[in-house]
């Protein structure tokens, strides 16, 4: 009977893991919007590319010196153009989720957010013309009237702040469906960390065209900052860093846990964000706002066991 007992120093590992992907999930996301809102920093552009070097140099460091994973290599032109699309749509997903930091609390952003799952059974029917079993379906009326509700009790509302953040919530599910349907055949799949090794440096090559037209002199302007204050530097390495460990720690929780795990841990991920951004920020919330966003994660959560039940 002892033996199926899981060991202390297990429990003691995957509660430290969980504990540093609750803390770079959160932490970046209040770092984006503290250097985006709080700190003046006005660059969402440049601050994802900085993202994209970091995931790009660390990935290596991790692969090819620390060999936390074996190194997959890319067979064909053809996979390597589908990784090229794949980062495409996770550039835009990235910069508009970082674009609409700029204009929305965080808390509010966390409740629009919560709603991929809506918009991944929208895009896995319209391109692969996945059909889900009804009940599925009922389950997601609540996490779209959810946001409704909380968008009208929302006190600092922000129309292309919401329409960024629709664009990054979609742009995240459309990247799920893609993904599963370009990297399917046993020869192309990659684990998460060889896919990030190979899509953040075509990130970089795709934002930095974007950077340098939509954000012009954003270098000079971040040197004549960091001689006045020399801690933006610290603030962006620190959050590009971050930015890495959150697909690190969220591969290797994955690795460790169990999927119910992972989506019950997944659905409090959000709830923890607000709470913390609330205290953090001191932004107004509204009382019909977090009944929307109660509302939205109650139906993520009956989305999250109608799938398992249907899948069986």
């Amino acid at each position: 009977m002892s033996a199926t007992k899981p060991q202390p120093t297990t429990r003691f590992f995957t509660i430290g893991l969980v504990t540093s992907w609750y803390s770079s999930n959160i932490g970046v996301l209040l770092l984006n919007k503290y250097l985006l809102t709080n700190y003046g920093f006005k660059y969402p552009i440049f601050l994802t590319m900085c993202h994209m070097t970091a995931c790009a140099l660390l990935s290596y460091i991790a692969i090819a010196w620390l060999r936390m994973v074996p190194m997959q290599t890319i067979r064909s032109r053809v996979q390597f153009f589908k990784i090229s699309a794949l980062s495409f749509i996770f550039c835009a997903s990235v910069v508009s989720g970082n674009i609409s930091l700029r204009y929305l609390p965080v808390s509010f952003n966390q409740a629009i957010g919560a709603t991929t799952p809506f918009f991944t059974a929208v895009f896995a029917y319209l391109i692969t013309l996945k059909k889900e079993a009804w009940l599925v379906y009922v389950t997601l009326i609540p996490v779209v009237t959810g946001v409704i509700i909380a968008s009208g009790g929302e006190p600092s509302f922000h129309l292309f702040g919401f329409i960024m953040c629709i664009g990054a919530t979609a742009a995240r599910a459309l990247k799920t469906v893609v993904q599963g349907i370009l990297l399917s055949s046993e020869g192309e799949k990659l684990n998460s960390m060889n896919l990030l090794l190979y899509m953040a440096p075509i990130a970089v090559v795709l934002l930095l065209p974007a950077t340098l037209y939509m954000e012009e002199n954003v270098v000079g302007i971040t040197i004549a900052l960091a001689r006045q204050d020399f801690g933006i530097v610290w603030l962006l390495l620190f959050n590009s860093a971050l930015a890495y460990f959150v697909n690190l720690t969220n591969f290797l929780v994955t690795k460790h846990t169990s999927a119910l795990t992972l989506q019950v841990l997944g659905n409090a991920k959000g709830a923890v964000a607000v709470v913390v951004s609330i205290l953090i920020f001191r932004n107004p919330v509204s009382v019909t706002g977090m009944a929307g966003y109660t509302l939205t994660v109650i139906g993520v959560v009956l989305y999250s066991e109608a799938k398992k039940r249907c899948n069986k």
